[in-house]
């Protein structure tokens, strides 16, 4: 069931547990993303870059995000998510096409700027029950800055900015920086957990952790203890479904598109539950309000029903 990102991303403040936003581009990486959700009974959220808009069509990858939720996983809570949406007009175009969440991404512009546009998409938002996600700090990306001079101090979130940029806009949740790095951008050696301690009393959203797809064990659970109720994953989705990729077409024995695609989508369905099993969030979307409990053979028996459908559906020639 297509559900509020908001309301997801606050029962998992006040849970104590984080829920993944996992980026996807295609028929596979969703069914993949949805499937394990299924599978671990977790809330998840499904999200798009501009990038991804433009590569799919925004109607496409929207449409394919919520006919495969709907159809196939109605047991699940997910909210579809517009990822750094980095203008107003793209910000107009999500919720127009149906996304219930956007980020307004004014992280590169000045303070003053990154507050005059965030509270501009969330009074537009807000009147169509679309949340916002804002961010505020510095998550680099590689190619931005040289690794070797960057200044951390520069780069991460000012706390007392944060509590000013929460009332001033009206924001649902916010990405922070606290020594976390887009893609395969070195990361602060240690994340600043007093930075990130003092934001989580103070902001008292959902904060939300960018380029923290590497993070495991340890780390990831520190963070939610001290208040990250969401982890947008997309490096470690490309990476197992590339890897897999590569080695399935290296092998040079399969030439069935179906099969070549479906062991890369395995390849994610692993990541994903790692992630899901590493945030806590398994098992929560039996206990949301609304969602009926089941044995644990009923629920089997419908996983497998579903999986069963929808791989006859997909082989129908």
């Amino acid at each position: 069931m297509i559900v509020s990102v908001k309301d997801i991303l606050n029962e998992a403040k006040a849970g104590n547990y984080a829920v993944g936003a996992f980026n996807t581009v295609n028929l596979e990486t969703t069914q993949a993303i949805l499937r394990v959700a299924s599978e671990l009974e977790s809330p998840v959220i499904v999200q798009v870059t501009e990038k991804t808009l433009e590569y799919a069509g925004g109607r496409a990858i929207f449409h394919l995000i919520s006919d495969v939720a709907e159809s196939y996983y109605p047991q699940v809570p997910v909210g579809i998510h517009l990822d750094h949406g980095k203008s107003f007009e793209l910000i107009e175009r999500a919720v127009e096409i149906g996304f219930n969440s956007v980020m307004y991404d004014g992280s590169r512009k000045k303070y003053v700027d990154n507050v005059a546009t965030t509270k501009r998409v969330v009074e537009f938002c807000h009147k169509k029950g679309v949340s916002v996600q804002g961010e505020l700090g510095n998550v680099p990306y590689i190619g931005e800055v040289a690794t070797q001079t960057i200044v951390w101090e520069d780069y991460m979130t000012n706390p007392e900015e944060a509590c000013r940029f929460v009332e001033e806009t009206g924001i649902d949740t916010l990405a922070v920086a606290i020594g976390n790095a887009h893609g395969f951008f070195p990361e602060r050696p240690e994340p600043d957990y007093d930075r990130l301690q003092t934001l989580s009393r103070c902001v008292r959203l959902p904060i939300v952790l960018h380029g923290a797809s590497d993070w495991d064990g340890e780390r990831v659970e520190k963070v939610i203890r001290l208040g990250v109720s969401c982890f947008n994953v997309d490096t470690a989705i490309r990476l197992s479904f590339l890897s897999q990729l590569s080695q399935t077409l290296a092998s040079g024995s399969e030439t069935d598109l179906r099969s070549v695609l479906g062991t890369a989508r395995e390849s994610v369905e692993a990541a994903v539950r790692k992630k899901i099993l590493l945030f806590g969030s398994n098992g929560k979307a039996a206990n949301r309000e609304g969602i009926p409990e089941h044995d644990e053979k009923e629920r089997s028996r419908n996983n497998e029903s579903i999986r069963s459908r929808e791989t006859t559906e997909m082989n129908y020639e």
